[in-house]
C-alpha cells in the first residue's frame, strides 16, 4: 500500500515552542492527523492548538521527555500505517506532500522517506555516494537522514523484531544523535532510507524554543550534544573508540572554558563548561539527565 493523506499522520514534539507551530501545522493538509507531543505540559498551549485546529490532538507530557521519547510517545497514538516526524521549526512547501505520496508508488521497499532541506548548506541526509553523482530529479538511498522531517513506514517497521513496541527512538538519548541511532538500526536490519528531492522542506534551524529561553537551551544544547555523542558512539562503536573519537572535543573545550573564564565571558564560559560537564557525564555511564532550567 502506498501513502496517501488517508493513510499518514503527523507527529510533532514541541517544548515552548508557540512562536512556530502554527506555520508549521499550517504547511501540512488538514486532512491529514497532526499529534503534537508537548513537552512543557502547557494546559493552554493544548487548549489553544486543539481549538483552532480540529486535525490537532495534543499530548501533554508530565516531564521533559526529550526529542526521541517524545516521538516514541506521539507514534502510540498513530492509527495509520505512516507518520512523518518533524520539529515545530519545519515549514512543507506546498506540493511536499503530494511529492512523498508520488514517490511511494514508485518504490517498492522503503522504511523511510524523507524530503529534502531547501538549505543546500547544510543537507538533511548523510550518503557514502559522491554528492556530485547523485540525481536529485530522482529519490536517492541515504545512509540516514535528519529527524526533524522524516516519513515512516510503520506497518513495516513494526514487523522487525528490534523495534517492537515503539522502541523507535533510543529513549537514552535526550537529544542530538537520536535520529542516526535509529537509522542505523534500520539499515543493519537491510532496509531502506530514500531522500525524496522533489520533496522540499525549509528547516529554520534552532528555532524550535521561542528565543526568550534561548541562552538556558544553549546550555541544554551543549550539555548534551557532547553526552549523546560519546553514548552514541560508545554503543555502536565500543568504549575506546568514543573515548578518542570525543576527547579532542573535550579537550578543546577545556581551552575554551579557561580562555573565557580568565576573560570574565560568562555566557560562553557556561556553554563550555557544559560541553566538559556533559561528556564526563556520559563517559561515567551517567544517564542524560540534564534539563534546561524553565518554568513550566
Amino acid at each position: 500500500m502506498s501513502i496517501s493523506r488517508q493513510t499518514l499522520s503527523a507527529v510533532i514534539v514541541t517544548f515552548k515552542s508557540d512562536q512556530v507551530i502554527h506555520d508549521c501545522i499550517q504547511s501540512i493538509s488538514d486532512q491529514i492527523k497532526i499529534i503534537v507531543v508537548d513537552n512543557s505540559n502547557d494546559r493552554k498551549f493544548k487548549e489553544n492548538l486543539e481549538k483552532k485546529y480540529k486535525n490537532v490532538e495534543c499530548i501533554l507530557s508530565s516531564n521533559n521527555l526529550g526529542m526521541g521519547s517524545g516521538n516514541n510517545l506521539g507514534l502510540k497514538h498513530v492509527k495509520t500505517d505512516y507518520a512523518i516526524i518533524l520539529n515545530p521549526d519545519v515549514i512543507l512547501k506546498k506540493d511536499t506532500i503530494e511529492e512523498i505520496i508520488n514517490c511511494s508508488n514508485q518504490i517498492e521497499s522503503f522504511v523511510i522517506l524523507a524530503p529534502i532541506s531547501t538549505d543546500p548548506k547544510y543537507p538533511n541526509y548523510k550518503t557514502k555516494k559522491n554528492i556530485d553523482d547523485i540525481d536529485y530529479n530522482l529519490p536517492f538511498k541515504v545512509e540516514s537522514v535528519d529527524g526533524f522531517a522524516m516519513v515512516l513506514n510503520l506497518k513495516r517497521i513494526n514487523k522487525i523484531e528490534s523495534f517492537k513496541n515503539y522502541n523507535f527512538f533510543d529513549e537514552k538519548i535526550f537529544m542530538y544523535l537520536e535520529n542516526d541511532d535509529f537509522c542505523m538500526r534500520l539499515i543493519n536490519e537491510k532496509e531502506n532510507i530514500f531522500v525524496v528531492p522533489k520533496a522540499k522542506i525549509k528547516h529554520l534551524g534552532a528555532k524550535a524554543v521561542d528565543d526568550k529561553y534561548f541562552h538556558e537551551i544553549e546550555l541544554s544544547r551543549n550539555w548534551h550534544w557532547m553526552w549523546s555523542k560519546f553514548y552514541f558512539n560508545k554503543k555502536h562503536n565500543g568504549f575506546f573508540i568514543a573515548f578518542f573519537s570525543v576527547f579532542p572535543n573535550f579537550f578543546s573545550a577545556v581551552l575554551k572554558f579557561i580562555f573565557y573564564f580568565l576573560v570574565n565571558k560568562k555566557n560562553k564560559k557556561e556553554i563550555y563548561l557544559h560541553r566538559i560537564l556533559g561528556f564526563i557525564s556520559s563517559l561515567l555511564g551517567k544517564k542524560s539527565s540534564y534539563r534546561a532550567k524553565i518554568e513550566f
